[in-house]
């Protein structure tokens, strides 16, 4: 017995002379200590958590050197690796997680939908359950500040930028020719299916260094990276009817759908301003495969659309009207991928391709445009810490022009050009704290047609006011080729520059969100010349300018009335530019000063109803009479469209929809076209241009088919 107490005595001395004593206290920067942190040694079971003091005491029997490891949410993750026997008396200040959901954001000028971005204001399904945009991502966009609603044209006009001012991209790759074909005041739709895409960033200015060729914004559509399950959609509406199809395996997935539209049930229904000969005719189809390799994902994308239709539109100068007939072939393909490459670094590479052929009939002059694009693009990324990230890359685009315009009894004109830039691009993402971030960026490119080099610097500033707002400015300088429609006749000018100037406050809180942004744009260098068009014989010159300044309003709630969710957005703009033949700075006619726009979208559970309206308004836009002295001196009168959807769930995975465009039939003037010459009194005729109908409806039935039996179509509508 006394043997045995002995050894025990022996062991128990030992194992305590064994153990060491780890402690310490934890503080945040500004020197408070923080309670309930998580303190341990790396790989054992040692460890404490701290006291409302901040301190911290646990034993250990580990020996040699060991890793401590501080955490605690919202900071950033803390490793002390030392002799077991230096680690005691510690103080530890942990740095603020600049990752953490309360963190700054940097957000001036960008609209994001999707992606988890923490500056989200719109989610997929509203992208496409805004009524009066009838399934389009660019109508759902126009709802938003920043935008005028041109809707004679259809296509994204941003702070005081004409259409081509804008570029679209998918999964950062450009795309050429993002919008079906189309004629003057006959608007145009998004080529692509809403439902291949997750989010959306859409940008209205001073936007990022790895974009550019572009003076007012850029739309990146990111394509889903992964489906969910196996399932069918069937669409059947009034003009046309589609389905897809999405497969899933192991490793990769393939997603295709089909869509056919015929207009011509719904202008035989609802009167038109225009004669058509044949109606609005498309066949469209797109196919997204996805494979995994290794830590990396590849994606394929591609899309086949072809549309035609020959119409008689009224002109003033022509008492028999204009006859107009166009056929369209689009084919675009994208492929992507990215992966981490490890320690830190991710690679995102891909290339897209474009054809676009149209066959043209004015009158009796038959022109053919051939276009081919091509985009390459390697961007690399490599995080040194949370708080200093870096991208860099570069991308090479080349684009091929021809065209055949045949004149009968005058003659045959040839045009073909070929329009290529090299461009390489460096960014930082720098976080001070998770208050303070910077980015700051630069991007140049050399383009081969006009021979010239220019470099952009970019920078954007953001800081968390409090935990639920934040403030950011943002500049950049922005340069663009001339259109293909004035470099196909004079290939020696210089590019158009803009250079952005905003400041943004952004609050978010329970499902609400503020946001107010006020922004100057500066422009020179624009595209002039002398013919009411761009001619083979007009005089050309980069002797243009102008400027864009304006306030954006957002407001959105999903809180305040159960079942309800509303957004309200206000645009305040003041622009003028001289531009093409303009004989002075003037204010174009696709610019309002006023536009507004107020979407609601209510869930109806007794009636199983999705019922959304959307009110839109700008005030009367520039025109130019020419009964009058100064240029651009009258205003059409206001813009008016308040547009009704109703999705009516028939089961879960079938849905009866209907919708209508301008329900109540505002007489909307969008322009007016005055005579060639005066009638003998000296006064020159004019008339107006409106919509080619006062409303538009589409009544749809669609069905999913699927594994989950509770998915549907309603992010679809």
């Amino acid at each position: 017995m006394k043997q045995l107490l002995t050894v025990a005595f022996i062991l128990t001395s030992y194992l305590t002379q064994a153990q060491t004593t780890i402690n310490g206290t934890v503080k945040d920067p500004s020197g408070i200590p923080i309670q309930g942190a998580n303190i341990y040694l790396d790989g054992t079971y040692d460890g404490s958590s701290t006291d409302e003091n901040g301190a911290f005491t646990f034993t250990t029997t580990e020996t040699d050197v060991q890793t401590l490891v501080v955490s605690f949410l919202s900071f950033e993750t803390y490793y002390l690796t030392q002799d077991i026997n230096t680690l005691s008396n510690l103080t530890i200040t942990l740095k603020e997680d600049v990752n953490s959901l309360d963190s700054v954001i940097l957000n001036a000028g960008t609209f994001s939908a999707g992606d988890n971005s923490k500056a989200s204001v719109l989610t997929p399904l509203d992208i496409v359950t805004t009524a009066g945009a009838d399934g389009d991502f660019i109508g759902a966009l126009q709802t938003l500040p920043g935008t005028s609603n041109n809707a004679e044209d259809g296509r994204l006009f941003v702070r005081g930028g004409n259409a081509d001012e804008t570029n679209v991209y998918i999964d950062g790759l450009r795309v050429f020719q993002p919008f079906a074909a189309t004629t003057n005041n006959i608007p145009t739709r998004g080529r692509f299916s809403s439902f291949l895409f997750k989010g959306t960033n859409f940008s209205t200015g001073a936007y990022s260094a790895e974009y550019g060729d572009a003076l007012s914004g850029i739309l990146q559509l990111n394509t889903i990276d992964e489906p969910d399950q196996n399932k069918t959609d069937l669409q059947f509406i009034n003009v046309g009817l589609g389905g897809g199809h999405t497969k899933k395996w192991e490793n990769s997935s393939l997603s295709v759908n089909g869509f056919y539209v015929n207009l011509k049930p719904y202008q035989e229904i609802i009167s038109q301003r225009v004669e058509w000969i044949k109606p609005y005719e498309s066949l469209s189809g797109e196919a997204v495969y996805r494979h995994k390799l290794g830590n990396g994902l590849l994606k394929l994308y591609g899309g086949l659309s072809y549309a035609n239709f020959d119409l008689i539109q009224e002109d003033i100068n022509v008492p028999e009207g204009v006859n107009f007939a166009l056929k369209n072939r689009n084919l675009y393909f994208n492929s992507s991928y990215a992966a981490s490459l490890g320690n830190d670094w991710k690679i995102n590479t891909g290339a897209s391709f474009a054809n676009d052929f149209n066959d043209i009939g004015i009158d009796d002059t038959d022109i053919r445009d051939d276009i081919n694009s091509f985009h390459f693009k390697v961007k690399l990324r490599k995080r040194f810490s949370n708080r200093f990230k870096l991208n860099f890359g570069a991308e090479q685009f080349i684009n091929q022009f021809t065209e055949k315009v045949e004149v009968p009894e005058v003659d045959t004109f040839n045009t073909e050009f070929d329009n290529n830039s090299t461009a390489a691009f460096t960014e930082a993402n720098i976080f001070f704290s998770k208050k303070l971030a910077l980015q700051v960026g630069v991007r140049g490119v050399h383009n081969s047609l006009l021979d010239y080099t220019r470099v952009s610097p970019r920078a954007s500033f953001a800081y968390k006011t409090s935990s639920k707002s934040q403030i950011s400015l943002a500049y950049g300088d922005f340069y663009q080729a001339p259109q293909q429609n004035v470099l196909k006749f004079n290939n020696t000018l210089d590019p158009e520059k803009s250079s952005h100037y905003i400041i943004n406050y952004l609050y978010q809180h329970d499902r609400r969100t503020l946001r107010l942004e006020g922004y100057y744009k500066s422009y020179e260098d624009l595209v002039k010349f002398d013919s009411d068009l761009p001619q083979f014989d007009s005089l050309y010159s980069n002797e243009g300018d102008g400027y864009a300044a304006g306030v954006d309003l957002f407001w959105r709630d999903n809180k305040s009335i159960k079942n309800l969710e509303y957004w309200v957005s206000y645009s305040y703009l003041n622009t003028e530019r001289n531009y093409r033949n303009y004989p002075n700075r003037a204010t174009p006619n696709f610019a309002a000063e006023h536009n507004l726009s107020l979407v609601t979208k209510y869930w109806i559970t007794n009636w199983k109803s999705l019922l959304s309206m959307t009110y839109n308004f700008n005030s009367g836009r520039p025109y130019n009479d020419p009964n009058q002295g100064a240029f651009q001196n009258q205003k059409t009168r206001t813009f008016n469209s308040l547009n009704f959807s109703w999705a009516y769930l028939l089961s879960q995975q079938k849905i009866l929809y209907f919708s209508v465009s301008n329900a109540l039939g505002f007489n909307n003037v969008f322009n007016y076209q005055y005579s060639n010459t005066p009638d003998v009194n000296g006064n020159f005729a004019r008339r107006g241009i409106r919509p080619t109908a006062d409303r538009f409806f589409v009544v749809g039935f669609f069905w999913t088919i699927s594994d989950n039996k509770n998915d549907n179509q309603l992010d679809n509508l």
